[in-house]
């Protein structure tokens, strides 16, 4: 996962910790510090970046591994639709660590509402530290995943800070990617 990439072509990607959109060149030599919830974590001379999903060509990934996102959420069509929202942000990872949003403690409430004719997802989600610059990445990332279930209508993902997290919220199964436990 340490080898050095050469970028295949120009991508876009987030600068972390800041949020800061940038652009890395064509020919940028790269590391994958983290491949999870479909974006990568890389280190370049510059600093750590975020790289989304669809640009994940650039950097040589396998397109192997998207088909087995889509037999997940093949099995997942007829699972209960709670289910399938708490997949989804399973599937979503603050890129500075290599454990989803859930098992980290950082999802505080997760309703579907009947909106008239619509379905709506309200999440709460907090994150490790209230100065995270990525903070609005992770969430537009909940959002987006939320919004891949064909029977929701609409996803709003807000940021709070009561309870302040802490350590103590992280799940046993996080704990334990952590090695903590």
């Amino acid at each position: 996962m340490h080898d050095e990439i050469k970028l295949t072509r120009e991508v876009d990607a987030v600068q972390i910790p800041s949020g800061d959109a940038l652009t890395i060149p064509a020919g940028t030599a790269v590391f994958i510090t983290q491949r999870l919830g479909g974006t990568y974590t890389v280190a370049t001379s510059q600093g750590l970046a975020r790289i989304s999903s669809q640009d994940a060509d650039a950097l040589g990934v396998d397109p192997e591994e998207e088909k087995k996102k889509q037999a997940d959420a093949v099995r997942l069509k007829d699972a209960p639709l709670e289910e399938q929202v708490w997949s989804q942000l399973k599937g979503v990872y603050d890129p500075e660590i290599p454990v989803d949003i859930v098992n980290l403690g950082l999802v505080y409430d997760c309703i579907i509402e009947q909106s008239g004719d619509k379905k709506v997802v309200q999440v709460k989600m907090t994150l490790t530290a209230p100065g995270c610059g990525m903070g609005p990445v992770i969430a537009a990332d909940a959002q987006a995943k939320i919004m891949t279930i064909d029977e929701i209508d609409e996803a709003n993902v807000e940021l709070v800070w009561d309870p302040a997290w802490n350590q103590d919220m992280i799940t046993e199964e996080g704990k334990m990617k952590l090695g903590m436990i």
